[in-house]
């Protein structure tokens, strides 16, 4: 396949680095579609249409975290065919990960769709932002079919070592994402409605720019009708691997959703700021998100390779260049937190408790390197039930407790229930490094052997 990468051989850092800045570049460009969305809301809509926005695509990243988590299924299992040079085997991988996905949107579809009323009030979402929640919500749910697809074909295309394609598909498909927002938001006034609608559409060309470019493509195998049908061993272990992680992810981001309904009880504007200030989060957290991603495929092609030694190399050089960059992303957060949500927000009060939420995740972008690469590199080995446990264990018995009870404290500051993040990171490296050093004594007693 085209521009594809074998990681079991030669220099480490280097074609790590080459794989992962396209993944970063990937998802910096496709999270600008609720960016985008959040940007063009907030200056040409009212503030309500920005609590909408805010609280819909919280809820909406917390799905394709589940989504993006199972289909870490499939990124690990092609890249343990790619490494034990059983290429064929990609096609029915390929196809049984396609059925199971199908059939997952479909049912989401209907769900989101049918209860985002229900779901806009479990949210705590503010009765003046109440409408445009659920507007949102609902178009987003129609279209998340489209969005499961998307997540599908990017993980597919890591599992072979091509991070190229996903990016060039998503940077057209984002063009069309700004555009569709000026156009329903800006020119039609249909607020959240709108860049929800502008959401979906985007994604949409996205997969079919993928599909095109996938019939045009030499891949290293076959990939033939008779291979679009559920073969229940394959399902099984794209589930073992996948499911773990897509778990943890959507229990770890529930606890951010009751954060953030907490937080709304505090009015629009502050759910707004949050809001605003989750957004810019995400883009501050997307370089160790792209290593976490770049170091399962790395490490699953080296384990089935038989190189764990080499795995653990790669493990080390991520864990210092996302570190590294961590540093300057605290800098930006804690002291120039009003200047980044000011991007997104132009309401002086929004932009006030936006920046004060932000200082907390300043603090949290010191620690968050070690645990998404961590995380990656477990994800690699198939130590995908520990990636849940740790979790888990983080989210609902540090995150949620501390935000829970500061949030009950008079005054109620932002800052303060913000520190639950930092704080769940602390834990969660604490459980990191001593499962990584039980795994690396269990490797070197299976190597004696």
């Amino acid at each position: 396949m085209e521009r594809t990468m074998n990681f079991t051989e030669g220099k480490i850092l280097g074609p790590l680095m080459k794989f992962a800045g396209p993944v970063f570049a990937a998802i910096f460009i496709q999270s600008l579609y609720g960016a985008v969305d959040l940007l063009i809301v907030g200056r040409f809509a009212q503030p309500a249409d920005v609590s909408g926005v805010a609280t819909g695509s919280l809820l909406m990243s917390t799905l394709m975290g589940m989504i993006s988590g199972l289909a870490m299924g499939v990124t690990v299992y092609l890249g343990e065919m790619i490494g034990q040079k059983r290429e064929r085997e990609c096609g029915r991988i390929i196809g049984s990960g396609s059925i199971m996905f199908l059939v997952i949107g479909v049912v989401m579809m209907v769900v989101i769709a049918a209860g985002a009323g229900v779901i806009s009030r479990l949210l705590n979402a503010p009765e003046e932002a109440m409408t445009q929640t659920i507007s949102y919500i609902r178009v987003c749910g129609l279209g998340y079919v489209v969005i499961i697809a998307y997540n599908l074909i990017s993980s597919v295309f890591r599992g072979l070592g091509d991070s190229h394609t996903p990016l060039i598909t998503v940077v057209i498909a984002c063009v069309y994402n700004v555009a569709g927002d000026l156009l329903l938001v800006a020119g039609l006034d249909m607020g959240a409605r709108g860049a929800a609608i502008a959401t979906v559409a985007a994604q949409g060309i996205s997969v079919l720019l993928s599909l095109l470019m996938i019939r045009r493509k030499k891949l290293p195998f076959r990939l033939e009708r008779a291979h679009l049908r559920p073969e229940k061993v394959i399902i099984r272990k794209i589930v073992r691997i996948g499911a773990p992680i897509a778990l943890q992810d959507i229990l770890t981001n529930v606890t951010f959703l009751v954060i953030l309904s907490l937080i709304n009880g505090l009015g629009v504007t502050v759910s707004a700021g949050v809001g605003v200030a989750e957004k810019v989060c995400y883009f501050i957290m997307l370089i160790p998100l792209a290593f976490m991603q770049s170091l399962a495929a790395f490490v699953a092609q080296n384990r089935g390779a038989g190189k764990p030694e080499r795995a653990t190399r790669g493990f080390v050089y991520a864990v210092i260049v996302s570190t590294l960059i961590g540093v300057a992303m605290f800098w930006l957060a804690y002291f120039h937190g009003d200047i980044l949500a000011s991007i997104f927000a132009s309401d002086p009060g929004v932009i006030a408790a936006g920046a004060e939420y932000l200082k907390a995740y300043g603090i949290d972008c010191l620690l968050v390197g070690f645990v998404f690469c961590f995380i990656g590199y477990f994800n690699g080995m198939e130590c995908t039930r520990f990636v849940m446990i740790q979790g888990i264990l983080t989210a609902f018995l540090v995150r949620l407790p501390i935000s829970w009870i500061i949030s009950r404290q008079t005054p109620t500051i932002l800052f303060h229930i913000g520190l639950a993040v930092p704080a769940s990171s602390v834990a969660g490296i604490v459980l990191c490094v001593i499962y990584f050093i039980a795994l690396q004594r269990r490797l070197r007693r299976e190597r004696a052997v």
